[in-house]
């Protein structure tokens, strides 16, 4: 539940604008809500600042639309990963304004769009066949309040496009580096500055790349300080680190 939604209900119930039972009808179903199939978690954004994010990977479109559904009503932001075209159908036959990300594979409803923190978030990706992570760690990012700037395609083979942009890379507040093959990217970067970079392996590369394993372990190994790493294809999980520091930072 969205703290602003709960603010106005309360706001509403001293004004009298609505019955206490109509609000207790509301709140009921606190703090989840059991659809059978899944356990809806309403209180997830008193708890963290962002509600319960839907992962659609292993779920049936029609129970991605249910639990979408239920969070409707309370929530002013909403966001769905690893989600495909037949998902977002069924989501956006409920609500229109939905948005599927086709890349990152994201379906979003964003009723706030002004951003919460004022210092950005800098996603860089190492190749082109990145994208489809770094994507989804600036759609996550986004939605979740941040501004995002975006440098894709600068890895170590040709690292003057990376030093290219040195001031983009200055201005940033948090960095988050995705790159697969040998994930040489997140130590550069690193060792160029002095804010948090949370690294991302891909699953992009040769069969000695094991499917993201070397690129873990390389970022897990790096000499560069400041570089923490998260799961193997994470962008979410970036995103959502990303957003936790910058609340610390900004206090809110």
């Amino acid at each position: 539940m969205d703290k602003e939604f709960l603010y106005t209900l309360l706001q509403k119930v001293k004004e009298g604008k609505i019955e206490i039972g109509a609000a207790l009808d509301t709140l009921k179903d606190l703090p989840f809500e059991d659809l059978g199939f899944a356990k809806v978690d309403h209180h997830r954004c008193l708890r963290t600042g962002f509600p319960e994010v839907v992962f659609c990977q292993g779920k049936k479109p029609e129970q991605v639309t249910a639990i979408v559904e239920r969070l409707l009503p309370a929530c002013r932001n909403i966001l769905a990963t690893r989600a495909d075209t037949k998902t977002y159908t069924g989501v956006s036959e409920i609500c229109p304004e939905a948005r599927y990300h086709e890349l990152a594979g994201c379906i979003t409803i964003e009723r706030n769009c002004r951003p919460r923190y004022k210092s950005p978030v800098l996603v860089i990706s190492a190749g082109t066949a990145d994208l489809p992570v770094a994507e989804e760690a600036a759609v996550t990012a986004e939605i979740m309040g941040n501004t995002v700037n975006r440098l894709y395609d600068v890895g170590v083979a040709g690292i003057h496009r990376l030093l290219h942009h040195k001031s983009m890379i200055n201005e940033a507040a948090v960095i988050i580096v995705v790159a697969g093959m040998e994930g040489a990217l997140a130590s550069v970067v690193g060792g160029l500055v002095d804010v948090p970079v949370v690294a991302v392996p891909t699953s992009i590369g040769y069969g000695a790349s094991f499917n993201g394993l070397a690129a873990l372990l390389s970022m897990l190994n790096s000499c560069a300080t400041g570089v923490a790493v998260v799961n193997i294809d994470n962008g979410f999980g970036a995103a959502a680190m990303a957003a936790s520091i910058l609340r610390l930072k900004e206090g809110k």
